[in-house]
C-alpha cells in the first residue's frame, strides 16, 4: 500500500493505471488517466492529493484517486468530481476482494471525523465492494438518475416507441436524410480544433437560457483538450462533427467504455434548432456507432431531460456514499440528506426558483 501526495507521482502512472482501468470490469471512461490527469491540471490544488494504491507482488490491483476538500468541513472525494458523471475506485477483477479488503483498510480515514465523500456511484460501480471489510460508519443517498438505451440500429430503437411517436421520428429522421446532413468522426489530431468547434456552438446554443458557467471558462477547454485528445487515441471518446451545405452545424462529444458509448457534451448551431430534429441526429449517429464498434449500450448519463424521455429510456440511480467515522458520516450524511429534501421539496412547490436561479448563473457567466 502507499498514498501519494504530489502530482507527478499519478502522472507517471499513465500505463500502468489504465493497465489496471482495463482489468476493472466496472470502470467507466471518467476513470481511465487521461481524463483524472486533465482534471487535476485544471482544478486539482498543490497538497490536496490524496492517491491510495494497492499492489500485489508488485502488481497495481486497487486504486483510489482522491482530494482532500476543506468545505464546509474536511472530507475526501474523487478527483474528477462535479464534470465526472460517473465516480468510483478500481480493482482488479481478479483479485477483487481481496484488494477490497486491503483498500478499505488503508484510507486514510483514521479519525472519527474522517469521512469519503464519494458521489455519482453507479449500482455496479467497485466502491460498492468496500463496504463489507469498512469497520466504521457508512451511509447511502440517492444521487442523480441516468438513463441508458440498448446499442441497436434505430429503426429497432423506433419500435419500442408508440405508434404515433415512431411515425413522427421516422419523418424527422428523412427529412435529415433529405436535406443532406453529414457526419464525420473527428481524428485524434483534428480533436484540439474540434473541441474548440464543439465550446463555441455550445455557448451559442445555450446564449441567454441560462448555460452552465463552468462550460464557458478557459480551464474546462483546457481539459476537455487535453482529456479527449489523449482519450480519442485510446479508444475512450470520439467526437463527431454534422455538415450541412458545407458548414459546421453541430459537434458531440461521447466517452466511450468497452461496452457503452455516453453522450457527454453537444454543441449546435441556433439556427438549425428549430429546423431539424437535433436529439434525433445525435442520438442515430451514437446508434450507429455503437452498433459498428459492438457497444451494447448508449448511455444518456446524468439528467432527465426532456428530449431523452422521448426514447423510453431505462433508468438507473447513481447514489452519494459517505464512509468515515461514525460522528462525520452522520452529520455530514443528515446535513445532505435534509438539504436534497429541502431542494425537492422547493422544486416541487415553487417551480419559479429554477428560473431564477438559471438566470442569476446566466449572469455570472464570464464572457
Amino acid at each position: 500500500m502507499s498514498e501519494h501526495r504530489h502530482h507527478q507521482d499519478f502522472a507517471d502512472l499513465a500505463a500502468e493505471w489504465d493497465d489496471l482501468v482495463d482489468r476493472c470490469s466496472a470502470a467507466t471512461p471518467f476513470q481511465c488517466h487521461a481524463w483524472l490527469d486533465s482534471w487535476w491540471r485544471s482544478y486539482g490544488r498543490p497538497g490536496r492529493l490524496r492517491l491510495v494504491l494497492v499492489r500485489r507482488q508488485g502488481k497495481l490491483v486497487a486504486a483510489a484517486p482522491l482530494m482532500l476538500r476543506l468545505f464546509p468541513l474536511p472530507r475526501l472525494v474523487p478527483i474528477g468530481a462535479g464534470l465526472s458523471d460517473f465516480g468510483d475506485v478500481l480493482l482488479d477483477d481478479d483479485h477483487a476482494a481481496e484488494a477490497a479488503a486491503v483498500l478499505a483498510r488503508v484510507l486514510p480515514l483514521n479519525r472519527p471525523w474522517s469521512l469519503l465523500d464519494l458521489r455519482e456511484v453507479r449500482p455496479t460501480a467497485a466502491a460498492h465492494r468496500l463496504l463489507p471489510h469498512w469497520q466504521g460508519a457508512s451511509r447511502r443517498l440517492p444521487d442523480s438518475l441516468c438513463q441508458s438505451l440498448p446499442g441497436v440500429p434505430v429503426e429497432e430503437l423506433l419500435a419500442r416507441l408508440p405508434a404515433h411517436s415512431a411515425k413522427r421520428s421516422r419523418a424527422k429522421l428523412r427529412r435529415l436524410a433529405a436535406v443532406g446532413v453529414t457526419a464525420r468522426q473527428t481524428p485524434p489530431d483534428e480533436v484540439p480544433a474540434a473541441v474548440a468547434d464543439l465550446l463555441r456552438l455550445h455557448e451559442l446554443q445555450w446564449r441567454g437560457r441560462g448555460v452552465t458557467p463552468e462550460h464557458l471558462r478557459e480551464r474546462f477547454a483546457a481539459h476537455l483538450t487535453r482529456a479527449i485528445t489523449a482519450m480519442a487515441a485510446a479508444d475512450r471518446a470520439a467526437l463527431h462533427r454534422y455538415w450541412l451545405d458545407g458548414e459546421l452545424i453541430a459537434c458531440h462529444l461521447t466517452v466511450l467504455g468497452p461496452d457503452f458509448t455516453g453522450l457527454y457534451l453537444y454543441g449546435v448551431h441556433p439556427k438549425v434548432r428549430d429546423r431539424l430534429d437535433i436529439s434525433g441526429m445525435l442520438l442515430s449517429g451514437c446508434l450507429s456507432y455503437a452498433v459498428s464498434t459492438d457497444r451494447s449500450e448508449v448511455n444518456l448519463l446524468r439528467g432527465t431531460e426532456a428530449y431523452k424521455q422521448r426514447w423510453r429510456p431505462e433508468q438507473a440511480q447513481n447514489e452519494r456514499l459517505f464512509i468515515g467515522g461514525r460522528l462525520a458520516v452522520a452529520v455530514y450524511g443528515s446535513a445532505v440528506h435534509l438539504r436534497g429534501a429541502a431542494v425537492r421539496h422547493a422544486r416541487a412547490r415553487l417551480p419559479w426558483l429554477a428560473e431564477v436561479r438559471n438566470r442569476v448563473r446566466a449572469l455570472r457567466t464570464p464572457r
